[in-house]
């Protein structure tokens, strides 16, 4: 169920690696965004939407993974935004993303997959301030909504997810240690954050999240094993061994 978290901002979380759909309320009416994960879960995200009784005028994506490039047809035909490097990427990339998102997730309606276009740089409808950086993925944002006191960081400061380094571009371990600045100045104004996958956290957890990523990132450099219980998770060790490869290659 959609769950407040801050004022005009709501989460409804995914079983599916936590994926946290967020509804935020702007001046002209809601925006989704990155809205998730298969088909059931769109429709139950669009029932708590009508129920808040105030009609979506656009959506917003992170970055161009197929889980963050989902929509549904009851949410609306509004524009759906992004920054001009995730619309470039997930333009190019629309059919892939439209495979995965059929073998991962059932009765996501692929037509409308990744259909984005540029945000304007007033931000059009879309509420805060946006944080752009390249960790992670091509053109990834984060929705700084300081007046609320809100961090919506994309697929960043999870506490499930350790970061992900887009192996097929070098230097992410230096654009992630960037990236982890600029969020970490927004987040001096805040008090929720709310991830892309993960627990929204709240009050000190805020900094204990940018915490746990720099000790991370700092023991990929000095080429060391993180202590992380994130990653007691089987499942990332691939990724994770991807992300000491990338930082060997970066070292030598």
């Amino acid at each position: 169920m959609l769950r407040q978290v801050a004022d005009g901002v709501w989460v409804r979380q995914s079983e599916w690696v936590w994926s946290n759909a967020i509804v935020v309320r702007g001046e002209g009416g809601l925006v989704l965004v990155d809205p998730g994960i298969g088909g059931s879960e769109l429709s139950g995200l669009a029932d708590d939407v009508d129920r808040l009784g105030v009609p979506v005028v656009a959506g917003f994506a992170t970055h161009p993974h197929w889980d963050h490039l989902l929509w549904h047809s009851r949410f609306g035909d509004v524009p759906r935004y992004a920054t001009a490097a995730c619309a470039q990427v997930a333009g190019e990339a629309r059919e892939r993303a439209q495979r995965m998102a059929a073998e991962s997730a059932s009765g996501v309606p692929l037509e409308l997959v990744g259909l984005l276009t540029p945000l304007p740089a007033d931000g059009g409808p879309v509420p805060g301030e946006i944080v752009e950086h390249d960790a992670h993925a091509v053109g990834h944002a984060a929705v700084l909504l300081a007046d609320r006191g809100v961090l919506l960081a994309g697929d960043m400061l999870s506490d499930v997810l350790i970061p992900l380094l887009d192996a097929r571009r070098p230097g992410q371990v230096d654009a992630y240690d960037s990236a982890l600045d600029r969020l970490a100045e927004g987040a001096r104004h805040v008090d929720v954050l709310v991830p892309g996958h993960g627990a929204v956290a709240e009050g000190p957890e805020v900094a204990a999240r940018l915490a746990a990523d720099r000790a991370y990132l700092d023991a990929l450099r000095r080429g060391v094993e993180p202590v992380d219980a994130r990653l007691d998770q089987d499942w990332l060790s691939g990724p994770h061994q991807s992300n000491q490869a990338q930082a060997r290659h970066s070292a030598g």
